[in-house]
């Protein structure tokens, strides 16, 4: 369909004593800044928790950024280049759309949109081609043969790999599994390579949601809790590490997450009211450390964190009833709220209401949250926060120049201390890595696509980075 514009190892649970009790630092937290708000009142609530919106996800095409965002009827594509004048571009139905539908789930690859839905029958995965936006789109897979629902879907870019959990497919073979690995090597022809119900010995009653870099997978089981797996194989997946539901504090619903750009915490939610996010140290494997845990600095017992997502030195969640929540992680073991931004007037309860989702990684550092009632909120992400909070982080001086930047950037770090450095994109990829003790170093950036970075530096035992922009 055409559309035009217009139309594994067992793991051992090391609690870290020291800072106990658990708690988000107290300090004082900005309201971020408003920068647009979409909604369409004529979109039915689901028959289940009266949400007309579920997933938010964005792309950046040409300089332009879009946002993503799914509801019952189906999957809305919004121009948010300019925040002050945003407007829905396209609009693609799902197989089904209709008061059934929960949840939808997004990733992109390649320019290709994956959308999913978790209900209906009649449910499809879609392949949206987004290459010729603004002019127009193009659903260029719609079939049920592989995944009629899903209820998250992953992407390894890196290893061109789409995880899929809990799908379930129309023919007998593809039944519903805890985990499904397709290969993406053809982008609109994916392949099955796996179904997972078990690693190493340990079953999988379900992946609720799956994060996923270079092959190693963060899976979060729901009521069974949490592992880690590497898929460099996939056909033969390993366990590195199990931690189960009663060998960490707070445990509930063990929901989703997402690891550090260094690769070595992971800010891990149990979707159950009352419980607070964990600051998990995946360092020493099988052993897993929680090191903190998060709070949305809501005294009721109803706040629960549904969905987190890592960018650069901030982690953002959606918090249901406590909207759009962001932490300093520069020290990625203690984070420090520092931002947030209500996006619902609805009293806290024991339901699933307000915040769903967030993305942070367009180029321009906007924030796109989606609330299950009120729809699209466009917020002004945290580089634009005063400073009137005391955040006590060490910085490295080191400048990156040009920003932002075309075809090479010149790092200079004024010293000859440094260890490593790195650049990593929004998801967490290494794309560059040096050894080199100069004290000034050229990156090409020519094959990088445009979009937000990270120059990631480390002295001695200490990380520093800052955020660069390649146009």
């Amino acid at each position: 369909m055409n559309f035009n514009r217009y139309g594994h190892v067992a793991g051992i649970i090391v609690y870290c004593l020291i800072v106990l009790p658990f708690s988000i630092k107290s300090q004082n937290v900005d309201q971020a800044e408003l920068l647009s708000h979409w909604k369409v009142d004529t979109i039915p609530g689901s028959f289940t928790f009266d949400n007309a919106y579920n997933e938010i996800w964005g792309y950046a095409k040409n300089e332009n950024e879009y946002a993503i965002i799914g509801s019952t009827l189906g999957t809305h594509i919004i121009d948010v280049t300019n925040p002050s004048n945003i407007e829905e571009l396209f609009f693609v139905a799902g197989a089904v759309s209709n008061p059934q539908i929960i949840h939808r789930d997004y990733h992109d690859y390649k320019d290709y949109l994956y959308a999913v839905a978790d209900e209906g029958a009649n449910s499809t995965l879609q392949i949206i081609d987004l290459s010729n936006l603004p002019e127009s789109i193009e659903v260029v897979f719609d079939d049920n043969a592989l995944i009629y629902r899903a209820h998250n879907i992953f992407i390894d870019t890196a290893q061109a790999l789409l995880y899929g959990c809990i799908t379930g497919g129309s023919d007998p073979v593809n039944n519903f599994v805890p985990l499904r690995v397709f290969d993406l090597t053809d982008p609109i022809n994916p392949i099955v390579v796996n179904s997972i119900n078990s690693i190493d010995g340990v079953p999988f009653s379900q992946v609720h949601d799956a994060y996923v870099r270079d092959g190693i997978a963060y899976l979060n089981c729901g009521p069974t809790g949490f592992n880690i797996a590497d898929f460099n194989d996939p056909m033969n997946p390993i366990l590195l590490a199990n931690l189960t539901s009663s060998e960490y504090p707070q445990a509930g619903y063990n929901h989703s997450g997402w690891l550090s750009t260094g690769g070595d915490y992971y800010y891990m939610a149990d979707e159950t009211h009352g419980m607070d996010m964990k600051v998990l140290d995946v360092t020493s494997l099988p052993d897993i450390t929680v090191v903190d845990t998060i709070d949305a600095g809501s005294t009721s017992s109803f706040s629960i964190p549904h969905n987190q997502v890592v960018a650069g030195d901030y982690l953002y969640a959606s918090y249901y009833y406590d909207g759009l929540q962001v932490y300093d992680i520069s020290d990625p073991s203690s984070p420090i709220r520092i931002l947030e931004y209500s996006t619902t007037e609805i009293p806290h309860s024991n339901t699933y209401e307000g915040a769903w989702g967030v993305y942070p990684l367009l180029p321009s550092g906007n924030i796109l949250v989606s609330d299950m009632q009120e729809g699209l909120f466009v917020v002004k992400g945290p580089e634009a926060v005063t400073a009137n909070q005391s955040i006590q982080s060490p910085q490295l001086d080191f400048t990156i120049f040009p920003n932002p930047a075309m075809d090479l950037i010149s790092v200079n770090t004024f010293n000859k201390n440094y260890k490593e450095l790195k650049l990593i994109d929004m998801m967490g990829r290494v794309l560059f890595s040096s050894l080199s003790n100069e004290h000034i170093h050229t990156i090409s950036t020519n094959s990088l696509q445009s979009g937000m970075y990270t120059l990631h530096v480390m002295e001695g035992t200490k990380s520093f980075s800052k955020l660069f922009v390649k146009i």
